[in-house]
Parts: structure tokens; sequence; C-alpha cells
């Protein structure tokens, strides 16, 4: 009973703070996957180019190996490197902590991205692509016209997922109090010495943003797959 009349008194009095986490934590979430799908198209057409130089191609390296590093290293380690390390290394990047937070999340987000896109381009029959040359269209209008449409069925679920799990992701970011929901816990623990009660709430809170996130995309696949 206690714990939840303590809970009532933090949500009467803080809730304000807890609002202001939600929304820099969507902030953020929303930032990293936008400019991730950019960097991540970028680097999937780079994985799936045919230029080569001899028997290398590389596009194809250089975007592997980037992506190979960002998915084989932890989101904290790669936090504390934009934040602590990169102004360091070039000087004149002495940023904000939001500014280095969001540039880590996006580029990480990137790389998981490139590889959905990747993916969904690859699905596609390859039968497509032999057609729409046969009919005299260039590789570049034969990706925006034929493939590109045909592959954003298998995507937009996987993009909306990235999504989720960048909420989630977002909370190693109050490392560097950035404002974000799991800051407002220790914000909170900090003044009021609890620390059961707004865990429970910011659990709740991430639990209901990903809970709803997750029915809207089983909607989504349903419906792309009925206008199949």
């Amino acid at each position: 009973m206690l714990i939840f009349n303590n809970i009532v008194m933090i949500l009467e009095k803080y809730w304000g703070l807890f609002l202001q986490g939600i929304g820099i934590t969507l902030l953020l979430s929303a930032v990293a996957v936008f400019f991730g799908v950019i960097i991540g198209s970028l680097l999937a057409l780079m994985r799936l180019s045919k230029f080569h130089i001899g028997s290398v191609r590389p596009l194809n390296l250089i975007a592997g190996i980037y992506v190979e590093i960002i998915r084989g290293t932890p989101l904290l380690l790669q936090l504390y490197f934009f934040f602590f390390l990169l102004p360091m290394m070039i000087p004149a990047l002495q940023t904000s902590a939001h500014f280095s937070i969001t540039l880590a999340l996006c580029l990480n987000s990137g790389a998981y991205v490139a590889e959905v896109i990747r993916a969904g381009i690859s699905a596609v029959d390859k039968g497509q692509t032999e057609a729409a040359r046969s009919l005299g269209l260039n590789a570049r209008q034969t990706m925006m016209k034929v493939v590109f449409p045909q592959a954003v069925k298998n995507i937009l679920p996987a993009l909306c997922n990235e999504f989720v799990s960048i909420i989630k992701e977002t909370s190693l970011a109050s490392t560097f109090f950035v404002g974000d929901l799991m800051t407002t816990y220790k914000t909170i623990n900090g003044v009021t010495y609890l620390s059961i009660e707004p865990l429970i709430i910011v659990g709740i809170i991430y639990f209901l943003l990903t809970f709803t996130l997750s029915k809207g995309i089983a909607v989504l696949e349903r419906r792309l797959k009925t206008s199949d």
C-alpha cells in the first residue's frame, strides 16, 4: 500500500517531468530512425553495388566494415565514444550532449536499417529485375519502379520494429542525462530517495509505448499481406 501511495504522490508532483521524458525519448527515437533510414539506404545500396576495381568491390567493402563494426560493438560503448573520445580526437567537434548522443543513435540505427533494406530488396524475385531490364529499363529505373515498391512491403514492418527497439535503447542515453525517461527516473530518485516507485512508473510507460507501437505494427503487417 505504501508503494502505491508513493506512486500516486510521484505522479501528482512530477507528472510534468514524466511528460518531458516521454517527449525527449520519442524525439530521440524518431530522429535516430529518420536519419538511420537515410544512412541505411545509402549503406544498403553500397552493399548491393556491383561497382568493382579488379576483384574488389570497394563500396560493398566499406559499407560492410561499417555495418559489422556498429553491429559488433555495444551501443553504450558507441555513446561513450561520441560523447568523450570524438571531441578529443577532433577538437572542432566540441558539441552538446544531446547532439553527440543523437549522432551515435543515428549512426547505430543506420547500420541495422541498412541490413533491413538490403534484405528487403534481396527478397524481391530476381526475375522481376530481369523482366524489367528486358523491357528496356536501366538499373536506376528498375530499382525505383519495380524492385523498391515491392521491397517496401518487406521493409516497413522491420523499420517499425527498429523504432520500437530504439525507444528502449534510448534508456542508455540517461548515462549522459539528456532528459529521456530514465533520466527522469534518476532525477526523481535523487530528489525523493525513492528507487522502486519511479522505476515502476518508468517501466509501465516504456511498456505502454512499445506495446502500442507493436500492436500498430501487427495491424500494418496484416494490411500489407492482404494487399498482395
